[in-house]
């Protein structure tokens, strides 16, 4: 399993352990990710839950251009996760190596743009235009899933990206102002059930819970006991060290 540390730049993201605004911030954020451990560094400008702020593709590129920048010259590949495309565009432009494409390529020119790249996409599930305007899932969260990424990936083979995607559960988003005991029934549903993903034979790339209780540390083990190719992780090092000991080796 592999790792993308997360920096955020925005500084609305609930994760204030992982903000930093400056460049400077940002490439000791990612710093210490390295050092514990990190693969990749995903860096956003942009924060995806309900009480954000909601910005133009020029603002979200005033605020994360000179952070993304000092996170690039540090030497490790970098995904830039937005679903602005201009904003994608011209992280591209500046050294990004993966788009974390958090409109899941809905937007015409996202997905343009990760074919002409020819980049590494991560492609989440999800049911709205953006992380902002998500629908609820009804019934088994994991069939609509399921049949949702088979329609996806129709539409990337069209593209010719299909090899190129790592496939998301989207458990990083949620309609806004879940409830949080709601939140956990749908993440452990996925949880439990994310090998079904397998039948697509992609890399799956989850972003694993970073809140310290026991029941998000429950779900944290769940997506760990199903070996997954990458892990979006808060804190790499807590995550690398409980996936050993889940499987019982090392990662």
């Amino acid at each position: 399993m592999q790792i993308f540390g997360v920096v955020n730049v925005s500084p609305d993201s609930l994760a204030d352990f992982t903000i930093g605004t400056t460049p400077e911030e940002a490439a000791e954020v990612a710093r210490r990710h390295i050092e514990d451990g990190a693969d990749f560094i995903d860096i956003g400008g942009q924060a995806s839950h309900g009480d954000a702020t909601l910005v133009s593709p020029d603002q979200e590129w005033t605020i994360l251009e000179a952070p993304l920048r000092a996170v690039v010259d540090l030497g490790v590949d970098v995904s830039v996760d937005t679903w602005q495309v201009e904003t994608a565009r011209r992280a591209f432009d500046a050294g990004a190596a993966v788009l974390n494409a958090a409109d899941a390529l809905q937007a015409p020119g996202m997905i343009e743009l990760a074919a002409e790249r020819e980049c590494t996409v991560v492609l989440p599930f999800m049911l709205g235009p953006n992380p902002r305007h998500l629908k609820h899932v009804a019934g088994d969260p994991v069939g609509v899933m399921v049949d949702w990424f088979a329609e996806q990936l129709e539409k990337a083979t069209k593209y010719g990206i299909r090899h190129r995607l790592l496939l998301d559960p989207g458990t990083g988003f949620a309609p806004a102002h879940w409830d949080w005991s709601e939140r956990r029934e749908y993440q452990k549903a996925i949880y439990t059930n994310l090998n079904r993903l397998r039948v697509f034979d992609l890399p799956l790339y989850v972003p694993v819970p970073w809140k310290q209780t026991s029941d998000r540390l429950e779900l944290l083990d769940l997506v760990l006991a199903h070996d997954p190719e990458y892990a979006r992780a808060h804190i790499p090092a807590q995550v690398i060290e409980r996936h050993r000991q889940v499987l019982g080796r090392p990662r």
